[in-house]
């Protein structure tokens, strides 16, 4: 008997676009269907459906074939210590390492303190070099730094032509990220191709976007930058007379990976489509982007660390998706301290999961024919290229970069985005919603931070600081720790009446360390007051219906005021002017409700309980 495969389909009615249309118009209750639609913070249109791409074609480039490479960033300053991480992460499962040293771009802000012949043998101890893949940052020395490695390498036997070693010199970012380099960025530039035969299998030159996505970029500013600042590396190798296609190929993209998981895919294949434009247009073929993605240092928060799980794992999901060659996760730790073995070891297995047990290497492409990613990628690869040659037209990424004007357009999307999360119009797991005041501090190492050598600088600029999403919340959460205050929840009637509000109210006053005591509500209002006297808390929130509020608020502000409250909130928006007059003079003194300036008013909120934040 031959048995027929089934499959999952044949198990369900095939459904039109038009029944889909149908059950939404019900679901909407006369709502318009055009209040599904969305707007990307880049201005790009986000459908609630998309058909199929079957003319998506498959990104060239990637690790198609092959696992992507699973990088750990060292950052250990002293080295017998960063050499016993080294081999535990590389045992555990990583097949590259990030050395970021003291006077390292992306030192933040612990270091590599490995100096002399000695600390650069023990910082190797054991470590088959020739096995794995290196990237060096260590700012303006990464050239002698890299010499150091290939001298350890040869005192060990290990030839230096055996060596994966890309040199993360981006002397355009450096000046953007520190305001300051000791020597000219051409001259750099100039540096690195007389180095050019030393770099056998490895890059010269990165641009990195890392360093204007810390400090508030948008996806478009960041693909824009890079193809500028790649762009600057390519023809400065080529005025110093390396041929075209070798100049291309000792260039590397690190770019970033955050919780936005299509947006990232899309991010990662329009850059690959970017890079071979840019380089058509240069005549030059063949030559695919080198990319190694980080997840997103501005994602990462020192309060509700444990949620930052959430957001590297998606991350790093999208980031081996989206192609990238390498990728390194960031331990969730990372924003509190320098991270423990234990964070280390998470940030391995977040990506060790997802290569061996989910085998997500296996498909070349496999975001290739989704419409809505197909759409974002030709949307993203679209405006950043527009934005490239607006930047080109004014003199290039440098030249920006010297005038503080690159720097000046960042802050503003930068502070655009803060407003939207200060509203929870954009929400942070952790911090802005669902924060969990009681957790437990994470354990990380006590190491002395990085100390970057002196120098007088050839140029200035002025720096572009990193600015992490959930840093005002931190702020409040911080201050608020050292008085403990908290705020008596005036739930009024039955669970049914009150719990929405209530629940939105104890994460809108904990997001800023304010406790909310909780009640299974009163019915009774005598009740009610006696309870808030025993809270011992001056600020009260009364949480309920509509309906309730209009028979019963005026009343219960009154008594609460004269029970000793401070401050009498409410959980809602009145109906009208004269509502709002009207409950003010019965004694409610703030409304909180959807679309507020969250985090301004946690601070007056602070600041009432004699909280200076």
């Amino acid at each position: 008997m031959t048995v027929q495969p089934a499959t999952l389909l044949e198990n369900f009615p095939p459904v039109t676009e038009e029944q889909w249309r149908a059950a939404v118009a019900k679901a909407l209750k006369g709502s318009p269907f055009e209040r599904l639609r969305r707007m990307s913070p880049e201005g790009i249109p986000l459908e609630p459906l998309y058909r199929g791409d079957r003319n998506g074609r498959v990104t060239v480039g990637g690790h198609a074939g092959q696992p992507w490479t699973v990088i750990q960033r060292i950052e250990i300053p002293d080295p017998a210590e960063a050499n016993r991480i080294i081999l535990a992460d590389l045992e555990g499962g990583a097949g590259g390492l990030e050395l970021v040293f003291a006077d390292g771009t992306g030192a933040r802000p612990h270091g590599l303190g490995a100096r002399s012949e000695g600390d650069f043998d023990r910082l190797f101890e054991g470590v088959l070099l020739d096995l794995i893949r290196l990237r060096v940052d260590a700012g303006a020395g990464t050239a002698e730094t890299v010499a150091a490695i290939e001298a350890a390498a040869e005192r060990r036997g290990i030839a230096p032509a055996a060596l994966s070693i890309d040199r993360l010199v981006d002397p355009i970012g450096r000046l953007a990220a520190c305001g300051r380099l000791s020597e000219t960025v051409e001259a750099t530039i100039r540096a690195a191709a007389g180095d050019a035969s030393k770099a056998r299998n490895g890059t010269l030159l990165e641009a990195d976007g890392r360093i204007a996505h810390a400090a508030g970029a948008n996806d478009l500013q960041e693909l824009a930058g890079l193809m500028s600042t790649a762009v600057a590396y390519w023809r400065g190798l080529v005025e110093a007379g390396l041929e075209a296609d070798r100049a291309a190929r000792l260039i590397g993209f690190t770019i970033v990976a955050d919780q936005d998981q299509f947006r990232t895919i899309a991010k990662l294949r329009a850059l690959r489509r970017l890079w071979a434009n840019a380089l058509e247009a240069a005549g030059v073929g063949g030559v695919p982007a080198r990319i190694h993605a980080e997840t997103a240092w501005r994602m990462m928060s020192r309060i509700g660390s444990q949620t930052n799980l959430l957001r590297t794992t998606i991350a790093a999901f999208a980031a081996g998706l989206g192609g990238a060659d390498s990728v390194a996760v960031l331990p969730f730790t990372a924003a509190v301290g320098l991270p423990d073995d234990f964070a280390r070891r998470l940030a391995r297995n977040t990506q060790t999961i997802l290569l061996e047990e989910s085998n997500l290497w296996r498909v070349a492409d496999p975001a290739a024919g989704s419409g809505l990613v197909e759409t974002e990628t030709n949307e993203l690869a679209e405006r950043a290229w527009i934005l490239f040659q607006q930047i080109e037209a004014e003199g290039g990424i440098l030249a920006l970069i010297r005038k503080g004007q690159w720097q000046e357009r960042v802050a503003a999307v930068a502070t655009e985005r803060e407003k939207a999360i200060a509203r929870r119009k954009l929400p942070l797991t952790g911090v802005s919603e669902f924060p969990d005041i009681s957790e437990r501090p994470v354990a990380v190492l006590d190491r002395p931070a990085a100390e970057p050598a002196e120098f007088d600088p050839a140029e200035t600029a002025v720096a572009m600081p990193a600015r992490r999403l959930g840093a005002a919340f931190e702020q409040l959460r911080s201050a608020a720790a050292t008085a403990a205050p908290t705020v008596f929840l005036a739930n009024i009637g039955r669970i049914p009446d009150f719990n929405a509000r209530a629940t939105w109210a104890k994460n809108l006053f904990e997001a800023g360390g304010i406790a909310a005591l909780g009640n299974d509500g009163f019915a009774d209002e005598a009740a009610l007051v006696e309870a808030f006297r025993a809270s011992g808390t001056g600020l009260a929130c009364l949480c309920s219906s509509d309906a309730l509020y209009a028979e019963a608020a005026e009343r219960i502000a009154g008594a609460l005021k004269a029970a000793g409250a401070t401050l009498v909130i409410l959980a809602g928006k009145p109906a009208d002017g004269e509502t709002e007059m009207r409950w003010r003079t019965a004694g409610i003194d703030l409304f909180v409700h959807v679309g507020i300036d969250v985090a301004a008013t946690l601070k007056g909120l602070l600041a009432r309980a004699g909280v200076a934040a």
